[in-house]
């Protein structure tokens, strides 16, 4: 287990380039199942999660080859399938909860695919029942061995188009049916979609490679489908998730922070929602300037000066990815805000450490926290903690190095299972962090 030593209170200054978006990546890498041909992608983040699904990639039989930093060149034209099966797979693929994504390239391509139970963030129950029941709409047939944890679909007369409605706006639910349906005999509607920037990408690099998809973008999308897909090149957006991280880390820090070409159409509500808390987030072309908040940043109110209340929803609501991280940053708001966490029931949790770092905290409910803000009046204390998954572990690093004196995290591969060499960037413009084994 890695651990992170901070130590906190220091202005930071600089320059910061996000890296490619995780959540997009996962998507991509598993589309490149579904043709034989050539695909190459670029701005591929250097990142746990992502690693670990190329190297499963390999182990189905992908010839993979990297053709600089960030950048790959992919084909499936042999692939062993028998793979799916091994006792091997189930093991790499239930660690990796974007693993689950092979099932719907693979079912379209193949007619059948298989996947362990994955895993992922311990931030509640995440069901898969949005994939599944697509699949079976198209025409599949699901079976699940309970002793292995272990799904498996199979459509043995083909995949047929349907129409459908989605029980929930699942990212990575649409992303499956999306990935099936495209390969399915006639038309395929999808109603209630997932219409993340993710979403929207995979569409695009689909209709790169030959389907046929209408309504990109909204909640209804139009698939009629093909009987190939071809080889292209796509370039995953930068990641929306650590640039609000960035917006976080330099309000917190009073530091002055130029975040780099975060392609300012795709971060949808998220300036806005940081701008509540009192945050001033400048355009600067396709760059975001953070200026130093040196008489700190007041959080508005509602019309009718009732208390703020930021809460996560499907795209395009705020994304609830970065609930943890407003949440961090409004501990040293001048006013109080309640966080409503409605799509997961756990990612509030890791309040407790900062209740011990001295944030004026109260958890309600699993789904819901007030924050009174210190208004700078009273530092966090420095103190020992784990990171417990992703998101909550970047606001424990981001409270940190606003902190006075010296903290540690522990189990900070889960942090890196999202932030490309976050310690190395953090350095760059003027963090003190080291990282221990």
């Amino acid at each position: 287990m890695a651990t992170f030593q901070i130590e906190g209170g220091h202005q930071l200054q600089g320059e910061i380039q996000p890296q490619g978006a995780k959540n997009e990546a996962l998507q991509i890498l598993c589309a490149v199942l579904m043709t034989p041909e050539e695909i190459k992608i670029h701005n591929v983040p250097d990142i746990r999660d992502v690693n670990k699904l190329i190297e499963i990639l390999s182990n189905l039989g992908v010839k993979i080859q990297k053709l600089k930093k960030g950048s790959f060149s992919f084909k499936s034209d042999e692939l062993n399938l028998e793979y799916l099966e091994s006792q091997q797979f189930k093991e790499e693929g239930s660690s990796l909860r974007g693993s689950i994504m092979i099932v719907g390239a693979l079912l379209g391509r193949f007619g059948k695919g298989y996947i362990p139970r994955p895993g992922g963030d311990k931030i509640g129950r995440r069901r898969l029942d949005t994939h599944f029941g697509g699949f079976i709409k198209l025409g599949a047939n699901f079976r699940y061995n309970k002793e292995e944890r272990f799904y498996g679909v199979e459509a043995p007369n083909g995949l047929k188009g349907t129409d459908m409605l989605l029980e929930e706006a699942s990212v990575t639910g649409t992303a499956n049916i999306l990935m099936a349906a495209v390969l399915a005999e006639g038309k395929t509607t999808i109603y209630n979609a997932a219409c993340e920037p993710y979403i929207q990408q995979l569409c695009k690099m689909l209709s790169a490679m030959g389907a046929k998809i209408s309504g990109i973008g909204s909640n209804l999308l139009t698939i009629k489908g093909v009987e190939s897909l071809g080889g292209c090149t796509h370039t995953i957006l930068p990641d929306m998730i650590e640039i609000g991280s960035w917006i976080g880390l330099a309000a917190m820090t009073k530091s002055e922070i130029t975040i780099k070409n975060v392609s300012w159409e795709n971060l949808g509500i998220i300036p806005v929602t940081f701008e509540k808390l009192g945050i001033t987030v400048e355009r600067k072309g396709d760059d975001i300037f953070i200026p130093a908040h040196k008489d700190g940043y007041e959080v508005a109110t509602f019309i009718d000066g009732s208390i703020m209340n930021i809460s996560d929803a499907p795209w395009p609501g705020f994304t609830p990815d970065l609930l943890s991280i407003i949440l961090v940053v409004a501990t040293q708001a001048r006013g109080s805000v309640l966080i409503h966490q409605k799509m997961f029931e756990s990612r509030l949790f890791f309040v407790d450490k900062l209740i011990d770092m001295g944030a004026k905290i109260i958890l309600c409910d699993p789904h819901r926290a007030t924050i009174i803000g210190h208004d700078f009046q009273s530092q966090l204390k420095a103190t020992t903690m784990t990171s417990p998954d992703i998101r909550a572990g970047i606001s424990l690093l981001i409270a940190a190095l606003s902190a006075k004196g010296t903290s540690t995290i522990h189990n900070i591969e889960q942090i890196d299972r999202g932030y490309e060499n976050i310690d190395g960037r953090l350095r760059a413009i003027g963090a003190r962090i080291n990282r221990y084994d």
